[in-house]
């Protein structure tokens, strides 16, 4: 496969990743700046031995294990810290980190459809307050309505994405 076509799919294969990885990482470390730093130094990885991943395989799974080894390397250069956890506690917090990051992931996702399956304005009042970030006052002024009202809005519409999204990932 040429040059370009590979660089291609890494960098596709890492956007579609990335956040699971980095969701990983940052459950087994700490603090989040040495986290950052390790994702950082695992996607270097991921890219110097790219060439040896196997078209088919899972990716994420790779990745996975490039970011595990980076943060025991991590822990190896940070011996002198007084608080260290073994390799074994870390194995297993990374297969529940594994398991958490694949089940937020459905959750997200999960939670993306319920969204789309809102009504017109509800769907504009969660994208005003959450995705913009807007308060409540600007939101109440945007859609013409009191405060007090948008609060029983939003309660409401949680109430119906929550009820939503437990349904749906009861029955997968």
């Amino acid at each position: 496969m040429p040059e370009h076509d590979r660089t291609e799919e890494f960098i596709c294969l890492l956007a579609r990743y990335e956040r699971q990885v980095s969701t990983y990482v940052m459950v087994m470390v700490p603090h989040v700046a040495d986290a950052e730093d390790i994702i950082q130094e695992a996607k270097l990885v991921m890219w110097r031995h790219f060439s040896k991943f196997k078209a088919g395989t899972s990716f994420l799974a790779w990745a996975r294990k490039i970011a595990f080894h980076q943060v025991l390397a991590f822990r190896k250069r940070k011996q002198r810290d007084r608080l260290q956890f073994s390799e074994e506690f870390l194995t297993v917090i990374a297969e529940e980190a594994e398991n958490a990051s694949d089940y937020l992931e459905k959750r997200r996702r999960t939670l993306t459809d319920c969204i789309e399956k809102l009504q017109g304005q509800h769907r504009e009042i969660i994208q005003l307050r959450y995705h913009q970030g807007l308060g409540v006052e600007a939101i109440a002024d945007r859609v013409d309505r009191t405060e007090g009202a948008l609060y029983r809005v939003l309660s409401r519409i949680r109430q119906m994405l929550h009820s939503c999204v437990s349904r749906q990932l009861m029955r997968s």
